[in-house]
């Protein structure tokens, strides 16, 4: 009776784990907070650019002390907010 190929069960799994608040795998990675300084410096680029080259995001990477994939972030998600606003 029990002959199924296991793939049903498995995601039930991952379901019940995923509603319970399971940590099965990565886990995602804490929010940043950046400084009020970072925030300004950031807003300021944005505004004169609004997409950054690999050159660009990690000089400005090193300067606020920030992983190039946080700059990359913030950006993304910065234009996500002026298209909703417009």
């Amino acid at each position: 009776a029990d002959e199924s190929s296991g793939y049903e069960s498995e995601s039930a799994e991952r379901a019940g784990a995923a509603a319970a608040g399971g940590t099965r795998g990565r886990q995602r990675r804490a929010r940043t907070a950046f400084t009020s300084e970072q925030v300004c410096r950031l807003e300021k680029t944005f505004q004169r650019q609004k997409y950054l080259g690999a050159t660009e995001r990690r000089k400005l990477a090193a300067a606020l002390q920030l992983s190039e994939i946080q700059i990359k972030t913030w950006f993304q998600n910065r234009r996500m907010k002026l298209k909703r606003q417009i």
